[in-house]
């Protein structure tokens, strides 16, 4: 095989389908405050920058405070992460076959970290991963490089070496500043904006042969 490479994956739309379960926690906070929900796409394009802005745009056009609306959806969404959420098709068989041929695998997301452990113990595969990297555990959230930095620095591995892999901007902007190549997945809720991955995936069997 080629020597082994450090692969970060994203979480939401790249490795977990977490759309309902999202939704679900967002709407359930805007009934507390008598608000109407909203449709599930709407929501979903509202993923991908850390739970604060998604909680904010929800809000949008309302004088509701978002430290008391996080209060309420937060322990919604911890008791309820993982009752419609799924791994993509092949992210279970793919990642097993990644580890076993020696790859580094970690996670660099901008989800908040008990959600995040929460649901990687669900579908038991937290412990294939070296570095779990997530909101509030890190104070930095991407696009910024630096959680994709920390990993690298953990692993000893250099940038012609690591790859991240991602359905939204914010993963290719950071793989782009940390110096790293990354792959962008068509199937999740993202878009990859101004930026150029390496590669283009559409399914996680494809992202596999890039390996």
């Amino acid at each position: 095989m080629n020597s082994p490479k450090l692969i970060i994956f994203d979480l939401d739309g790249t490795l977990i389908d977490s759309a309902r379960d999202l939704a679900a926690a967002v709407n359930e906070m805007r009934r507390h405050f008598s608000l109407p929900p909203l449709p599930v796409a709407t929501i979903t394009g509202y993923v991908g920058n850390g739970v604060r802005l998604l909680v904010t745009r929800a809000l949008q056009g309302t004088p509701i405070n978002v430290d008391e609306a996080l209060r309420i959806q937060a322990p919604i969404y911890r008791a309820h992460s993982v009752d419609e959420t799924t791994l993509y098709p092949g992210v279970y068989e793919g990642l097993r076959e990644l580890r076993d041929q020696g790859h580094i695998l970690a996670v660099a997301t901008n989800k908040p970290a008990e959600a995040c452990d929460l649901i990687l113990k669900h579908f038991g595969i937290r412990d294939w991963f070296v570095s779990v990297l997530a909101g509030g555990r890190f104070p930095v959230l991407k696009p910024e490089p630096d959680m994709i930095l920390d990993i690298m620095a953990t692993v000893g591995m250099k940038p012609d070496d690591t790859w991240v892999v991602g359905d939204n901007y914010t993963d290719l902007e950071s793989a782009r500043r940390a110096g790293v190549r990354s792959i962008f997945v068509t199937y999740g809720y993202g878009e990859p904006g101004k930026e150029k991955p390496t590669s283009t995936c559409h399914s996680f069997g494809e992202v596999l042969g890039q390996f």
